[in-house]
């Protein structure tokens, strides 16, 4: 009776903790919040004063006395205080309102990079559990929430390949029999290290310092990874190094294309790195069932060719890439009391 009265008032949470965004799937809704993971702070006293999107607006554009940051680094907790707050207010924002609530706690699923440490894992599991989850968290690795979100047949005795490129981590997996066969996990691969990669080759040619939002919105509006229609330019605006003044150049999608070169190859590395590892009947299975990319990072323009063309795979995108990892969680909350003991 207890047990019926606690699901009721109090709906299992699914939590897509990412570097760049976080998601949340609450069981009978579906996802109902998606929101930046970043955190404003007062700089002296570590006071928060803004969670989300409110936060993200400040980025780069706050006096000396506030302070906006991701507390998430490569997908694994950098900041565990300010980390602890964030999944709090994302839990208290979604969840159902009503006086037994107050007493009612969610069961919650997390979704974590396949190469988190013990350590990792125990600061992830103590945050979400201190920000209010009944008891401790299920984890659930983010290969396998992201392959069962786009719909993989997982559980079958066959080769499915997935490669979830974030804002943090690309995760690539092969899975068969409900289990991650092989797997790889690239920090250096993933949207961040796009967006440095741009600043980098902003400040390098053309002496100009630009800021992460507006390296974002470089990698969005022109970025590619292979060549794809016609190309294209863009103005960008900055501050000048050497006379320290505002400035703005036009730059192309080659130019971007050229920039995004490293962490795209440790992308086309990780991929057939793990194919390498694959028994041949699996390697077999591939080569109908292709390849499939999720997550946001994975939208990047000409990347799906690129990957078809390194390994003679067919390789298709997700039709809710940002969703994908989302929506595994939400699957595995809705199977929560048979699933949770296998995926501790």
């Amino acid at each position: 009776m207890f047990e019926k009265l606690t699901s009721f008032f109090s709906a299992d949470i699914g939590i897509d903790l990412g570097t760049a965004n976080t998601l949340v799937y609450v069981k009978g809704r579906g996802i109902v919040l998606r929101e930046p993971s970043v955190v404003a702070i007062q700089a002296n006293s570590k006071k928060i004063l803004a969670i989300g999107a409110d936060a993200k607006e400040m980025l780069g554009k706050t006096p000396g006395t506030i302070v906006a940051i991701r507390p998430m680094k490569s997908g694994v907790i950098a900041d565990f205080d300010i980390t602890e707050a964030m999944i709090g207010y994302f839990i208290k924002k979604v969840h159902r309102r009503g006086f037994l609530s107050r007493f009612i706690k969610p069961r919650v699923v997390v979704a974590v990079p396949s190469d988190i440490t013990e350590v990792e894992r125990h600061a992830v599991e103590e945050a979400a559990e201190n920000a209010g989850a009944r008891k401790t968290p299920v984890l659930v690795e983010e290969p396998m929430a992201a392959a069962i979100g786009v719909g993989l047949p997982v559980s079958e005795p066959a080769g499915s390949m997935i490669v979830d490129i974030g804002g943090g981590t690309c995760e690539v997996a092969i899975i068969s029999l409900g289990d991650i066969v092989h797997k790889r996990s690239a920090r250096e691969a993933a949207g961040d290290a796009m967006d440095d990669s741009i600043e980098l080759y902003m400040r390098r040619v053309y002496n100009l310092l630009i800021g992460p939002r507006t390296s974002e919105n470089i990698k969005k509006e022109i970025g590619s990874a292979f060549p794809v229609g016609e190309e294209s330019t863009m103005e960008v605006k900055g501050r000048d190094i050497v006379s320290g003044l505002p400035k703005t150049v036009t730059i192309t999608s080659e130019e971007i294309r050229d920039a995004l070169q490293g962490p795209v190859s440790k992308i086309v590395d990780a991929v057939r790195e793990t194919l390498g590892d694959c028994a041949p009947e699996l390697a077999a299975d591939l080569v109908d069932r292709g390849i499939v990319l999720s997550g946001g990072s994975s939208m990047l323009r000409g990347l799906d060719k690129l990957l078809s063309a390194q390994t003679s795979l067919p390789v298709t995108l997700a039709d809710d890439p940002l969703s994908a990892v989302a929506v595994g969680t939400g699957v595995v909350v809705s199977q929560y009391d048979k699933l949770a003991d296998n995926m501790k």
